[in-house]
Parts: structure tokens; C-alpha cells; sequence
């Protein structure tokens, strides 16, 4: 009997304390906003920001569309337009030359046109060149078998004997072979007897034959002693197995 009268007051004061707290939850929840599914608190109806202790309206400026995004301004521009200072939508200028980059935000310059400032200046282009595909360095280049001298391409002098290389520095022609470059000629290269045309890029331009060495301008027979034989080469020689070099001869190595 004391336990049931003891219970009784304090499931009274549980009951009428309840409507008491959902009061105090529905008026601290401001105006468009919403009592959180989890955790406590409240958040912001879609379409509005947090700005003190109320949820405001997020204002979208012409040209702009909402966004419904709880990050950001809550609104973003449309295609073709740009943000201001956070608070409006500019048109993106494209000027003549131009094209609007696929962003909608920016724009570039079509090829053939160069953008200068606010500008897409037309690249003038002289005979013999054509534009050029990278994003440094001039924007033309000259054709094949010109060569750029200021803003003009001029025609780039190829000696006899002579043809146009590929290398993009240094001399734009090569000598035929046979042949070897002097003073801006290419001279024909003087092959002695027994003797063929080397094709390294160093040396006479050409190399005796094997069994002859070089001589000054010609190829030598190579006298080779007893007991010695040619060496891969073909034109030296060295001793055979067992044997060593001794005042020009081949001794026995014992």
C-alpha cells in the first residue's frame, strides 16, 4: 500500500512533465526548418540558410538556378553565365574569334585565332608556314624545306650533293653519302685503293679494307710477322696464343 501511493505521484509528475517538453521542442523550432529524423535539433527546410537563429530564404539571382544543396551559396549559375561577388550571375563575353568552353563558366579562342586580354586575335600565318598544333612557342611553323627568319619562312639553301634532313636543330641538310661537309659544300670524299666508303658520322668517311691500315691518305699492306695473325678489326694484327709482343716480332712466352 505505501509502495502503490509512493509510485502513483511520481508517474503523475512523469506524465505532466511530457507536454511540457514537446512544447518546449515545437517552439524552439524556427519557422521552414524541420526537427532532425536522428540526433538532436532541428535543420533548415530546402531552400534555405541558417542566418542567426532563423532559417532564411536563399535568394537566387537572375540568370541563376537553386541548387538544393545544403554546402555553397545554395544557388548557381546558369549555362553561359558566371558568379559575381556571391551575389549574382554575369554573361560570360565571348568575343569575336572565341567560343564558350563546355564549362559555360569561361571561354577560348578557336584555332587560328590567338587570345589576347579580353581578345581573340586572328595568327597571321606567312606563305610557306601553317599553324602550328602546341600550346608554346609560335603558332606557326614553316613547311618542309623552309626555315623561319623573323616572321617570314624562306627557302632554305641546299647545296649539291646535299638533302633536307629532319632534325629540328643544327644544319637542316645533310650530305649525300660519299660525300663530306666543307664550308657549307658537300665535298666528295677521296677513296684510296683498297679502301671503301665508311658511313660512321666521324673519321676520313672511309676505311681500309682488311689486311691494310692507314696510311696518311691511303691504305698500306699490313706485314704481318711470324706467329701473329689479323685481329677482328682486319686492320692490325696481334700475336698468336702462348706468344708476346716483342720489338715489332712475336716471341715465344716462356
Amino acid at each position: 500500500m505505501i509502495a502503490a501511493l509512493i509510485v502513483f505521484p511520481i508517474c503523475a509528475l512523469l506524465l505532466l512533465s511530457m507536454p511540457s517538453h514537446a512544447q518546449s521542442t515545437s517552439q524552439s523550432v524556427p519557422e521552414n526548418a524541420t526537427v532532425r529524423s536522428y540526433g538532436d535539433g532541428w535543420k533548415c527546410n530546402v531552400g534555405y540558410r541558417l542566418s542567426g537563429d532563423v532559417c532564411a530564404a536563399v535568394i537566387v539571382p537572375e540568370n541563376g538556378y537553386q541548387t538544393n544543396s545544403t554546402y555553397g551559396l545554395g544557388w548557381e549559375c546558369l549555362h553561359g553565365f558566371r558568379e559575381y561577388d556571391d551575389t549574382a550571375c554575369v554573361a560570360v563575353i565571348v568575343p569575336d574569334g572565341g567560343f564558350l568552353d563546355p564549362s559555360g563558366e569561361r571561354w577560348n579562342c578557336l584555332r587560328g585565332f590567338l587570345k589576347v586580354d579580353d581578345t581573340c586575335q586572328e595568327i597571321v600565318v606567312p606563305a610557306n608556314a601553317y599553324l602550328a598544333t602546341t600550346t608554346y612557342g609560335p603558332a606557326w611553323e614553316c613547311k618542309r624545306g623552309f626555315e623561319a627568319s623573323g616572321d617570314l619562312c624562306v627557302a632554305i639553301a641546299v647545296p649539291a650533293n646535299a638533302y633536307l634532313n629532319s632534325s629540328e636543330y643544327g644544319q637542316p641538310w645533310t650530305c649525300e653519302r660519299g660525300f663530306f661537309e666543307q664550308d657549307g659544300l658537300c665535298a666528295a670524299i677521296v677513296i684510296p685503293e683498297h679502301a671503301y666508303i665508311d658511313d660512321a658520322t666521324y673519321g676520313t668517311g672511309w676505311k681500309c679494307e682488311r689486311g691494310y691500315a692507314i696510311s696518311g691518305t691511303s691504305c698500306e699492306t699490313i706485314d704481318i710477322p711470324a706467329n701473329a695473325h689479323l685481329d677482328r678489326s682486319g686492320n692490325r694484327w696481334d700475336c698468336n696464343k702462348n706468344f708476346k709482343l716483342s720489338k715489332g716480332l712475336c716471341i715465344l712466352d716462356n
